[in-house]
């Protein structure tokens, strides 16, 4: 299926782009916006170097495309330490997780993406590492077969998800430090959105920076993607510095809106008021309706719909709120004498 331009999907690490390596800040002061956590790690951080001991357990958790990733290199840089990342999908047997953490090095940092997918196995081993920093290897099978118990190095775990709900207790209680990171204000968006620029040899000047930093939903991942796309354009149309008009053009062009909606956004409003008058409608429906996962809509899409007021969640299903109607220039009065 057609991924929108707005969609803040994870891209595959081992294929990561030399320009999303370059965008990605280093340190706490270049990192942009989530000041209260920022605020924290350089309390904790600054702790552990001075002790020579590695950081506690992290677990980051907040929308797609806020940065989770970014704050862990972020992190591993400040403790001048090296990072190894993988997500949990990709662990599904126990050797996977222990070929790793018998190969971390002193106070190192591993990163795990989506940790929420853990297969229960795998989670189950990583207790006794992260407590006690020891790895329980089963050696044999039947009544002959025995637990090896071996050290390994004191490390630093950075878990990070979009579904802190879906953790079980026993792993999020192993996590020293939990930390949320929310979408951002617009006029962080418009430093992101220059810092990047500067990076890719751009000239956009800051009204054409707020008009981008408006429609990216807080995210710095769309906004990132948005300006590459804003780049492709400006290439192509000759146009040697980024201005408003430009960047208007780009955005006629993407389909995305003044409210910084794309056809999905739309499509999904239009459903629920279109076939399903309005709501409440469940989850699964509106996901059949849209032919889309129903994951997909509830940690990508709808989160920003209901932020800005257009989509609440009941009990007893999705329903599309006055605004929705408005922006739509729907007539809610059919709803009305539905509904009465």
């Amino acid at each position: 299926m057609k991924k929108e331009i707005l969609t803040p999907q994870k891209t595959d690490y081992d294929i990561e782009t030399p320009y999303e390596r370059d965008v990605r800040p280093r340190k706490l002061t270049d990192y942009i916006g989530q000041e209260k956590v920022k605020d924290g790690l350089k309390i904790f951080i600054e702790a552990a170097k001075h002790r020579g001991d590695n950081l506690d357990h992290i677990l980051l958790y907040g929308p797609p495309g806020v940065g989770k990733t970014t704050l862990a290199y972020v992190i591993a840089h400040e403790l001048n330490v090296s990072i190894k990342i993988t997500s949990g999908p990709i662990l599904e047997k126990i050797g996977d997780l222990a070929a790793i953490l018998t190969n971390l090095e002193e106070r190192e940092v591993l990163f795990i993406d989506e940790i929420h997918r853990l297969n229960r196995s795998v989670e189950e081993m990583l207790y006794p590492a992260l407590e006690e920093y020891k790895l329980d290897i089963l050696i044999g099978q039947g009544p002959g077969a025995k637990i090896l118990r071996i050290d390994i190095p004191r490390f630093t775990l950075i878990g990070a998800t979009t579904r802190a709900g879906l953790l079980t207790s026993p792993l999020r209680n192993r996590f020293g430090l939990t930390m949320r990171l929310d979408y951002y204000k617009d006029d962080e968006i418009v430093y992101i959105l220059e810092r990047s620029a500067k990076i890719m040899g751009l000239t956009i000047n800051r009204e054409a920076s707020l008009e981008v930093a408006q429609r990216t939903r807080g995210t710095p991942r769309i906004a990132n993607r948005i300006l590459r796309r804003i780049r492709d354009y400006a290439q192509v149309k000759s146009h040697e510095i980024i201005d408003r008009a430009c960047v208007l053009e780009a955005f006629e062009l993407l389909d995305v809106d003044d409210k910084g909606f794309d056809s999905m956004d739309r499509k999904l409003l239009d459903t629920i008021i279109d076939k399903f008058s309005g709501g409440p409608v469940g989850i699964d429906s509106l996901a059949a309706s849209l032919s889309e996962d129903k994951e997909t809509l509830e940690d990508v899409y709808e989160p920003y719909l209901i932020q800005k007021g257009y989509i609440q969640r009941t009990t007893r299903g999705r329903m599309a709120t006055p605004l929705a109607y408005e922006y739509l220039k729907k007539n809610s009065k059919q709803r009305e004498d539905t509904l009465f």
